[in-house]
C-alpha cells in the first residue's frame, strides 16, 4: 500500500512538474496601446500580446501573463518572478549589463511630442521650459534626461505612459518623449489627443542609440541559453510562415519590424 501511494505520489509530482515547465510566465505592463493594454473585460491584448501567443506556440509552451509595473520590470525578472519580458523592452547597452535579450521582433523610432503648431530643430533649442512627462525606467526617460534636461526642459517621471496622456490633456504637462507607433495609437488618435502632434525629428539618429537600443527584444536572465535559443529559432519563424505578417497587419498598416 505504501508502495502505491509513493508511486501515485510521484507521478502527480511529475505531472505537476510537466505543467509548469509547458507554461513561459510573460511580464506585460498593460498601459502602452496598441503594443500592450487591455481589452473592456480587462484581458491583455495588443502586438506584444499576440506576438508572445505566437512565440509560445512556436516553442510549445502556454503563455501566462504577469502584469508589472515598468520600472520594476528588470528586478522582477532577476527575482525569478516571471520567465521572459515580452512588452516593448528595448535592447540598449545599458540592460544588456544585467540581462540578456532575444534579437529584436520590431523597432520603430521616439519622438517629441507638443500641442500641434510648436516644432522643435534639429537641435532641441525650443524644448526649454517645457514639462515633459515619461515612462519611468524607459529609453525615453534616458534621452529626455540626457539630451533634453541639460537643455533646459523639465523631465516628469510616470509610473505608466497612459497616466501622461492624462496629465497633458489636463493641462499639467506640455508633452512627452514616447514610441512613434505607441503615442499616436494610444493618445494623438484619442479624443483630446488630436490637439497635439510630432514636434521634431524622429530619433533615429545612431548617434541616440546609446539611449534607445536596437528594437525590442524579448528579455530574458543572463544563462538563460536555451530558453533564448528556442526563441530566437520562433522569431525567425513566425516572420517567414506568415504570422508575423498577420499580426502586424491586425494593428499596423506598415512592417513594425523596422530597419
Amino acid at each position: 500500500m505504501k508502495k502505491t501511494l509513493l508511486a501515485i505520489a510521484l507521478a502527480a509530482g511529475t505531472a505537476l512538474n510537466f505543467a509548469s515547465a509547458a507554461e513561459l510566465k510573460v511580464a506585460i505592463d498593460a498601459t502602452y496601446e496598441p503594443f500592450t493594454y487591455k481589452t473592456p473585460d480587462g484581458k491583455p491584448t495588443g502586438f506584444d500580446v499576440d506576438i508572445a501567443k505566437a512565440l509560445c506556440e512556436q516553442i510549445k509552451r502556454t503563455c501566462v501573463f504577469v502584469e508589472q509595473p515598468w520600472d520594476s520590470m528588470i528586478p522582477g525578472l532577476l527575482a525569478r518572478k516571471y520567465d521572459v519580458i515580452i512588452s516593448s523592452m528595448s535592447i540598449t547597452e545599458e540592460r544588456m549589463k544585467r540581462i540578456d535579450f532575444t534579437n529584436k521582433y520590431y523597432n520603430t523610432p521616439s519622438v517629441v511630442v507638443l500641442k500641434k503648431g510648436e516644432k522643435l530643430g534639429n537641435d532641441f533649442a525650443e524644448i526649454k521650459g517645457k514639462r515633459l512627462g515619461v515612462l519611468k525606467s524607459s529609453t525615453q526617460e534616458k534621452f529626455a534626461l540626457g539630451e533634453l534636461k541639460p537643455l533646459g526642459a523639465v523631465i516628469v517621471p510616470y509610473e505608466a505612459q497612459d497616466q501622461v496622456y492624462l496629465d497633458i490633456k489636463s493641462g499639467r504637462l506640455d508633452g512627452t518623449v514616447a514610441d512613434t507607433v505607441e503615442v499616436s495609437g494610444g493618445f494623438l488618435s484619442k479624443e483630446g489627443g488630436d490637439a497635439f502632434a510630432f514636434a521634431g525629428p524622429m530619433l533615429d539618429d545612431p548617434k541616440f542609440n546609446k539611449y534607445f537600443g536596437i528594437g525590442a527584444g524579448v528579455a530574458l536572465r543572463k544563462g538563460q541559453t536555451k530558453l533564448k535559443d528556442e526563441l530566437n529559432a520562433a522569431i525567425k519563424t513566425i516572420r517567414d510562415n506568415g504570422t508575423y505578417a498577420k499580426i502586424n497587419s491586425k494593428y499596423f498598416s506598415f512592417d513594425v519590424y523596422g530597419k
